[in-house]
């Protein structure tokens, strides 16, 4: 009874500091030189159809919006929604109901005079269903240690969140700023999701030693394929936007280190588990046999791991290779783009660090596991002896 008090407990804590971070509790306008952002309902569609613009025919919606959320000089605004956004023609038209909850931009003229355009419908309650359905699988799964892992997540979301990017914004160097948080995220997350024991202590170990292997891979292949970090243009915006005070170049560097953090936990942690179990299962194995057995299972695990890796880069990049495949440029041309170049780059350093993590890991836990059983061999030698001496 007690335990399963604790468990619900610290699931409440879990998802009141999870839904302040990701879903806050007050939306008030925030100010951009002359531009504010709300939320609205729609009340009315007070004109739709076609419209000419620019010798071609275009749909067109005029919507009558309440404001719900946000700091606004009307409580009811008219918004003209129409395929063409900021002078350019949408991929594909999204009509609006009565009903729909939408999130508004709204700026003003010399005159004072507001206008508003729509960003979008909100999005909170799905996003919320679901990190409540992930929150309950993991902790119907997992149990205790279900959620001491989301105590590990939520250490990393306010890490990144609270200290990572508010540092970069700041013009802290960015990798130096992702050091800090692989610093600040290893010990905490590990320890919180897998307790304080010899397993976890070879994970932290060999996770360190991973990441300053993937941090000089990264930085000397940025450097040799001749990165700037201005693949995509969210970083020439966040260049304009904050005057050049930010290093792309470290940023990318920064992204690839954190990047990687994510997915080394499960390598390291796995290899040492496998270990410690095998060491059990047979205390006789000596430090090579535990190494040889452990790295049959760690290389499934790179294998497997590899594959993940290339897919969740190709899935994220598809719409882009698309792109890049229909236009009638060689399969090299397309390769030695800064946007695809980057992503590879990305993909193999952050690949070559994972499967070095699986022997390191391997034969710390060998190592440590082969010395603690060998010290408790002589501890019972040593207490025999004296209880034979003393007969």
């Amino acid at each position: 009874m007690i335990e399963t008090m604790r468990l619900l407990k610290n699931l409440l804590i879990v998802l009141f500091v999870l839904g302040l971070i990701i879903f806050p509790l007050r939306i008030s306008a925030q100010v951009a030189g002359e531009t504010i952002f709300l939320e609205g309902e729609i009340v009315a569609i007070l004109e739709s159809g076609e419209e000419l613009v620019n010798e071609e025919l275009i749909d067109y919606q005029q919507l009558q919006i309440k404001i719900t959320k946000g700091e606004s000089p009307e409580d009811l605004v008219t918004v003209h929604h129409s395929e063409v956004s900021l002078g350019q023609k949408q991929a594909q038209f999204e009509s609006y109901q009565v009903g729909d909850q939408v999130k508004l931009a709204g700026w003003s003229d010399s005159e004072g005079n507001w206008s508003y355009s729509i960003d979008g419908k909100v999005k909170r309650g799905g996003l919320i269903a679901l990190t409540v359905l992930f929150v309950f699988v993991v902790v119907i799964v997992g149990r205790v240690w279900g959620v001491f892992s989301l105590l590990g997540l939520l250490t990393s979301f306010l890490v990144i969140f609270k200290l990572v990017i508010p540092l970069i914004i700041k013009g802290l160097n960015p990798v130096l700023t992702a050091i800090l948080a692989a610093i600040i995220i290893v010990p905490i997350s590990f320890y919180i999701s897998h307790g304080f024991n010899k397993k976890t202590h070879v994970g932290v170990i060999s996770t360190f030693i991973s990441l300053i292997i993937t941090g000089f891979l990264a930085k000397y292949f940025v450097d040799v394929v001749h990165l700037t970090g201005f693949a995509s243009e969210e970083a020439g915006f966040l260049q304009v936007q904050r005057q050049g005070s930010i290093d792309l170049r470290g940023l990318l560097l920064a992204g690839i280190i954190i990047g990687t953090l994510g997915i080394l936990d499960d390598v390291t942690i796995g290899q040492s588990s496998t270990v410690e179990q095998l060491k059990k299962a047979n205390p006789k194995l000596s430090m090579m046999d535990l190494f040889k057995q452990g790295m049959r299972v760690g290389q499934d695990h790179i294998s497997s791991m590899v594959n993940t890796l290339v897919l969740v880069y190709s899935g994220s990049a598809l719409p882009l290779l698309l792109l890049f495949f229909d236009s009638q440029r060689t399969f090299i041309d397309i390769v030695e783009s800064e946007l695809i170049a980057e992503e590879i780059v990305r993909m193999l350093v952050g690949s070559i660090g994972l499967v070095l993590s699986a022997p390191l890991a391997t034969i710390l836990a060998a190592y440590w596991f082969c010395q603690e059983s060998s010290t408790k061999n002589d501890d019972k030698s040593v207490s025999k002896s004296k209880i034979a001496h003393h007969h």
